[in-house]
């Protein structure tokens, strides 16, 4: 039997947290029977891992930008991030290369089971169960294996109010106080708020959300209310700082209540008020006690003409994603990132294969951050795009005067320049025969020889290669060296094209939130643009989407992607597979009159005079394509009408 008066902390702690912590020790003991001397890791299962985290993309997707922002305000303090779900199982960690080993030995990796009941008491575990942010500093752990851990962890709820989430930043280095980790809570708990306002917008995309505070300049900002509102002005939602500012016994107690009921001011007065001052807060005063409070008013998409659709928070700052992020929830990408973390300081050579736009690049050079070299130089040298005449001096360097129009300085060659980092090598297939054989021989012999010289120097080489062609077929026709392909072939990973991947709408989230150009709105799709972008089978995969996304964010007026901001090819391609009229479903229906009739029937008589060319059709109406699509869309009418 453990003695709870014998632990560790509850001489040291005071107050709230004490008794919070002897309540955690009290349930270890008594309802979960656990024994602090022998308690092991649990980790689930890769099927498992994914299943958690498909139920929970939206929220990984967001907790991921955020925590990228809480990493950069506690930067060099030896922290690791972890975003849970309700049941206590990692779903995406973050932490500096450098110390990735060290938390994985206190097992903080995704897929660790954290729950109270497996772990005893501990940052992500109580949280759940107390549903409040908490400190489990060093000796509050229960279990004696995670006494070195100091652990801030705060919930994250969703639009109802229920847990969904917790986010947890930890510590390997169990030094200072509690009191010292108050810092630490207290940003946890802020980015965590953060996303849930994300999460509230994101659930009443399709219904106004007021948003309000007792000082203006707070509107917009972590600490303000939040009213989701229906079309008969009665609130359908509330967020706790809401029901904080207006007096209430929780949210609960708002919903179905009335907005005239609550504020002097009603439904349609709002609306034109948000019609009226779009960028600005207006004053309202609350009934009950007569508060005066700013407000600003989001409008829903129904209530502006916009068909729902996808919507994507702004993110900070650009940035290299990690290799979890690239995983995504793909089964085929995960596999390949567990095989690239056991391999990765190995020195196993590591063949990346994948269709051109793949990602290739971006996947070695998340292997490399993910290595001891992280620190040393990643060089790329793309074999394909380099004059054959010219390669060699790339790769070897050489040595002053070694040809006519060298430099009088002459070269460190690539091999040379990534020493004791990694060595990119795209399109390796594309290498001439002369040269495979001189690569091979520093290969085996570590050392390189530079154009024009004649003394080796020493190489630490690290190699990854990336190839859209067959290897195998290149050998077996002469043109590729065997002994080179294998020396090279330590392990193969073959990424997965887009149009294999099953989350693709995860993979379009995260095109979109790295293509806006400062961050600093967010990004909404119309539901049959969203359609178009996920039927479509991107032949030039994740290249192809940013180029497409790029274009299509800079087209766009008020952060909404509509179908006419893409391409045509997309479009048509949509139009072919009736996917734009099963998205049209879930748009609202306008009420009919006899204008719009009209207007339909007339371009129904244009396109089938035209043959159904919307090109020749447009012309004759004297509009754009894009016009014309929208209208069709409108007024749904389809390829398929065609008679």
């Amino acid at each position: 039997m453990v003695d709870l008066a014998a632990h560790p902390s509850t001489a040291t702690v005071h107050g709230d947290s004490a008794d919070l912590v002897a309540g955690s020790w009290n349930r270890c003991i008594r309802d979960y029977g656990l024994d602090p001397a022998r308690i092991e890791l649990d980790v689930v299962s890769r099927s498992q891992l994914s299943a958690h985290r498909d139920e929970l993309a939206e929220v990984v997707c967001l907790a991921r930008d955020e925590m990228d922002n809480l990493a950069a305000q506690i930067a060099g303090a030896g922290y690791a991030l972890m975003i849970t779900g309700a049941h206590g199982v990692i779903l995406y960690n973050r932490v500096d290369a450098s110390l990735r080993e060290n938390f994985r030995a206190a097992g903080l990796w995704d897929g660790a089971n954290w729950s109270e009941w497996r772990q005893g008491t501990n940052g992500i575990g109580t949280c759940i169960v107390e549903q409040r942010p908490v400190v489990i500093h060093c000796a509050d752990h229960f279990a004696v294996r995670h006494t070195g851990l100091s652990c801030s962890a705060a919930p994250i709820r969703n639009a109802a109010g229920e847990l969904l989430a917790v986010l947890d930043a930890s510590s390997v280095q169990c030094e200072g106080t509690r009191a010292g980790q108050m810092h630490t809570v207290a940003l946890v708990s802020m980015s965590a708020r953060l996303i849930e306002k994300n999460l509230f917008l994101n659930a009443h995309r399709d219904s106004r959300v007021l948003r309000f505070h007792g000082r203006p300049e707070f509107v917009g900002l972590i600490h303000d209310g939040l009213l989701a509102i229906d079309d008969d002005d009665r609130i359908l939602a509330a967020d706790d700082n809401a029901a904080l500012q207006l007096g209430a016994d929780g949210r609960q107690a708002l919903i179905g209540e009335s907005l005239e009921q609550i504020f002097d001011i009603a439904g349609a007065e709002l609306d034109a008020a948000a019609e009226n001052q779009s960028r600005t807060v207006w004053p309202l005063h609350e009934r009950a006690r007569g508060r005066r409070y700013f407000a600003r008013l989001h409008a829903s998409a129904r209530r502006r003409a916009v068909p729902r659709g996808l919507y994507i928070p702004a993110r900070a700052a650009h940035r290299r994603p990690g290799l979890d992020e690239l995983a995504g929830a793909d089964p085929v990408m995960a596999e390949n990132v567990r095989c690239a973390r056991r391999v990765v300081d190995r020195r196993i050579a590591i063949m990346l294969c994948g269709e051109t736009g793949t990602g290739k690049e971006v996947f070695a050079r998340a292997i490399h951050e993910a290595s001891t070299r992280a620190s040393a130089p990643f060089v790329a040298v793309n074999c394909a795009a380099i004059p054959e005449t010219l390669i060699e001096a790339e790769l070897f360097g050489y040595k002053p005067g070694a040809f006519t129009g060298a430099s009088r300085e002459g070269m460190r060659g690539k091999l040379l320049q990534s020493s004791g980092g990694t060595l990119f090598l795209d399109e390796i297939g594309d290498m001439p025969l002369a040269l495979q054989t001189r690569l091979l021989r520093v290969l085996e012999e570590r050392e390189v020889v530079p154009l024009g010289g004649d003394t080796p120097i020493a190489l630490d080489l690290n190699v990854i290669c990336a190839t859209h062609a067959d290897l195998g077929e290149r050998v077996a026709a002469g043109d590729f060296r065997a002994d080179l392909y294998y020396r090279l072939d330590g392990i193969t990973l073959t990424l997965a094209s887009v149009r294999q991947r099953a989350d693709r709408e995860a993979l379009l989230r995260s095109v979109i939130a790295g293509e806006q150009d400062d961050g600093s709105t967010a990004i909404r799709l119309a539901e049959d643009a969203m359609a178009a972008l996920l039927h479509y089978d991107w032949p030039g995969n994740i290249r192809q989407m940013r180029n497409v996304m790029r274009t299509a964010l800079a087209l766009c007026e008020d952060g909404l992607v509509r179908l006419s901001d893409l391409p045509d090819e997309l479009v048509e391609h949509a139009q072919r597979g009736d996917v734009l009229a099963r998205a049209a479903q879930a748009d609202v229906a306008e009420p009919a009159n006899p204008l719009a009739n009209a207007e339909r029937d007339a371009l129904i008589g244009t396109l089938e005079a035209s043959g159904w060319n919307v090109t020749r059709a447009a012309l004759q109406l004297q509009t754009s394509r894009n016009t014309l699509y929208r209208k069709m869309k409108k007024h749904g009418i389809e390829p398929s009408q065609k008679r």
